[in-house]
């Protein structure tokens, strides 16, 4: 069994459904503090976070990924246990498989296989991994970010190794993300009898126009390789369950994906003058996920450009697509950031599986995109 395998099944075996780590992290710490890395962990609530580095100076080159997983749901639904990697057809099966614990695996292997050929290697390599990127993402790298900002830590390249591949590995290179902002909005009303409408006031009545607005609003034409921003409501709640009450107050949730137009200030102003404009007696409160990044051409999109057009046999699809990633907190420190990991076709489903071929040959991917970086 090649190293990339035995670690993604050992790291599989651990449940750690987020924030728990389950011990993934001391596993990878170990085997990369044999390989001569510096380790630092992290621990910030629940949260667990590693920093480990090998070399000094720049450039810093960091390999992020997160070790904790969404949990598996019904256990009988799956055809295996979801906590006991199995390998059927050449396919390997665990919840983690391919978000992202196969490709935590092959960042470990890769940096140690680098430092072990290139022991006095320029610049730094860093692996940044955490167990709170599948839950509320508030004590995993954004705080590790808050503290890079203190200490001043400089990071030039980031390949983050989400599961970023669509039919076959390394045909698809996100170079950005949208941001996400979620909004709840509360309309006031006043509770009364559906018979006398004249004593109360209807909140799904007075905010139907505002929605109405908000949902057809055109908020730009989209920026570069970004499609337009877009604004979804998820959920809309009122009433007692009663048909002949008026209901005293109505609840909306909604979401916008948005590119580098905006950032959140800006959005959550446009919406509030927009609820004003209606006369609405309302409170909204904001949850701010992360703003859109976006990594020009420049060197780390050259060379990941290069590798895996090398992999794949064709250049990869350059894409902005997708959902949101660890990598927007690391972007604000000025970093470059790049994903590049296995297919993208069965992450937080039952059964959740990545071909063992492209697990193996994952561990060089990353080796070459890190020589051909710090190699220079």
């Amino acid at each position: 069994m090649s190293d990339v395998l035995e670690l993604a099944r050992e790291l599989i075996a651990r449940p750690s459904v987020t924030p728990d780590d389950a011990g993934c992290q001391a596993l990878l710490a170990a085997r990369l503090q044999r390989a001569g890395f510096a380790c630092e962990h992290l621990r910030f609530g629940e949260v667990d976070n590693l920093w480990a580095t090998h070399g000094s100076g720049a450039p810093v080159l960091v390999l992020l990924g997160h070790t904790d997983v969404v949990p598996p749901g019904p256990r009988e639904a799956w055809s295996s246990d979801p906590f006991a990697p199995e390998i059927r057809n050449g396919v390997l099966y665990g919840r983690g498989a391919a978000d992202m614990k196969g490709s935590v695996a092959a960042f470990a292997v890769a940096a140690e296989r680098f430092v072990a050929a290139h022991p006095e290697h320029p610049g730094t390599l860093a692996i940044l991994l955490t167990s709170d990127e599948e839950g509320d993402a508030i004590d995993g790298v954004r705080r590790v970010a808050d503290l890079f900002r203190e200490r001043g830590q400089r990071i030039d390249w980031c390949i983050t190794g989400e599961p970023s591949s669509t039919a076959r590995l390394g045909d698809l290179l996100r170079v950005g993300r949208r941001g996400s902002l979620s909004g709840t909005l509360t309309v006031k009303g006043v509770q009364g009898h559906v018979a006398y409408p004249h004593k109360a006031r209807n909140p799904i009545h007075q905010a139907a126009p505002a929605l109405a607005e908000l949902v057809g609003q055109v908020w730009d034409g989209g920026y570069e390789s970004f499609p337009p921003t877009s604004l979804q409501i998820s959920n809309i709640h009122a009433g007692t369950g009663a048909n002949n009450v008026i209901p005293g107050e109505l609840q909306v949730l909604f979401n916008l994906r948005y590119n580098p137009h905006w950032n959140a200030p800006a959005l959550e102003a446009e919406i509030a003058a927009l609820l004003d404009r209606h006369g609405l007696e309302y409170e909204l409160r904001w949850h701010r996920s992360g703003e859109p990044f976006y990594t020009p051409e420049g060197r780390l999109r050259a060379v990941a450009r290069e590798v895996l057009g090398q992999f794949a046999g064709e250049p990869p699809e350059e894409s902005t697509g997708g959902g949101t990633s660890d990598a927007r907190f690391i972007a604000p420190l000025g970093a470059q950031c790049i994903e590049i990991g296995p297919v993208n076709a069965s992450i937080h489903q039952v059964d959740e599986h990545v071909s063992v071929a492209d697990l193996e040959a994952l561990p060089a991917l990353y080796g070459r995109l890190v020589e051909r970086l710090l190699l220079l």
